[in-house]
């Protein structure tokens, strides 16, 4: 099968990359778009800014959640109906949050949202099933393009909306949004891959298989760790944009989207180049952008130059190794068992979204008045070099082993 030459609105073929591209981006814009609304979101529910702040280290937990049985029922059931009743459920979740009473009601609704996890999941299993892993990795490069082109405009979207028509207009666009997903998803999405024949008992007692390959372990952790400095950012620039830089709501969510623009630069870089120059290479390279493009930022702010603009300005350096690591540590992932695509893309992903969720809430938990940028900046890098010492691990027992 091939991508290119499907035919658009065929369920009778695999699913057009544009459709691909749209379920990995609502994926995205259901974790961010609210961001800029955080601190109007704790004034409506005459709640503590920490408490609305847990809206993102809820929603990346349970995401994590999610991953792990996401994979096993799409090997199970098939990519195309768990697609289907993941984004209807989402739809459900996110009026919850519209006409949520409480802010605990809000943040039980805010994770339910998290079941639109099997976009992002499926969609790159459904590459995995139709490429080889080189090709694959510059396919996911070219998918993960939505999780890159979203987030750019969703918190600068997001912000504009919150200022015009309050905090509820950005969950209604995800309502617009997810329904145009579900309807492409109906009318798009062949199914990609043959059902397994076994059951959901006997698909998780595969896990051990993927669990105890060191190559499945470097490149998850690899992907997890590369992408643990965005979710701290996540966590905390919200904070750091309002409190330490005084920035508006509106003016947040312009600036929020910096390493968006660098994740669709290096997300182009991979689609590119990942064929060509191997996957390890440029989990390598990406791995040690992110890192110089933290350390940077952080240098200056201890030598007393930060500002609003060199904050966020290297975030961009951030996103460029984001998504030059990200599609390829999870192709690398993904073909460990290829015969276990969608569980490998689950668990992988649950690595991700699970240690992200730790690092949002750790980054929240650190920010506090007095405390400037530093406490983020100092996660992030710390995350980044780990990040760098996976994918070298990986490098070396390839080598070692000639695997």
């Amino acid at each position: 099968m091939a991508i290119e030459h499907n035919r658009f609105l065929s369920r009778k073929g695999p699913p057009h990359i544009a459709t691909l591209i749209l379920l990995s981006g609502l994926s995205a814009l259901g974790m961010n778009i609210h961001l800029p609304s955080l601190p109007g979101l704790a004034e409506y529910f005459q709640t503590d800014y920490r408490l609305m702040q847990l809206s993102v280290a809820v929603y990346l937990a349970m995401n994590a959640v999610m991953q792990i049985l996401i994979g096993p029922v799409a090997d199970m059931l098939g990519r195309r109906p768990v697609i289907l009743w993941g984004v209807a459920l989402f739809l459900l979740a996110t009026l919850g949050c519209i006409f949520a009473p409480t802010a605990e009601i809000f943040l039980l609704f805010r994770a339910g949202q998290a079941v639109v996890a099997v976009a992002i999941v499926l969609s790159r299993a459904a590459v995995r099933d139709m490429y080889p892993p080189d090709q694959a990795a510059s396919m996911i490069g070219y998918v993960t393009m939505g999780m890159a082109i979203v987030p750019m405009i969703g918190p600068a979207i997001g912000g504009k909306l919150d200022d015009w028509f309050g905090w509820q207009a950005n969950f209604w666009l995800l309502m617009l949004i997810g329904g145009l997903g579900l309807a492409l998803t109906f009318f798009d999405f062949g199914e990609t891959a043959r059902k397994s024949g076994k059951s959901l008992v006997q698909q998780f007692r595969e896990y051990p298989e993927l669990l105890k390959s060191p190559r499945f372990w470097g490149y998850s952790l690899a992907s997890g760790l590369a992408s643990g400095a965005f979710f701290a950012y996540l966590g905390g620039a919200p904070y750091v944009g309002t409190q330490v830089y005084g920035l508006t709501t509106a003016q947040l969510g312009v600036y929020f989207g910096a390493p968006a623009a660098g994740y669709f630069l290096g997300n182009w870089i991979s689609g590119a180049f990942s064929a060509r120059l191997g996957i390890n290479k440029m989990v390598l390279w990406g791995c040690w952008l992110n890192g110089i493009g933290v350390a940077i930022s952080a240098g200056l702010t201890l030598a007393g130059f930060g500002t609003v603009y060199t904050f966020f300005g290297f975030m961009t350096i951030v996103g460029i190794g984001n998504g030059m690591a990200i599609p390829n540590a999870t192709s690398g992932a993904l073909s460990v068992r290829p015969h276990l695509a969608a569980t490998a893309s689950g668990l992988s992903g649950a690595i991700m979204l699970g240690g992200g969720a730790a690092l949002s809430a750790l980054a929240g938990a650190l920010l506090t008045p007095g405390s400037g940028s530093m406490p983020l900046l100092v996660i992030m890098l710390l995350t980044a070099v780990a990040g760098i010492a996976s994918i070298q691990l990986v490098i070396r027992r390839e080598r070692t082993l000639g695997l």
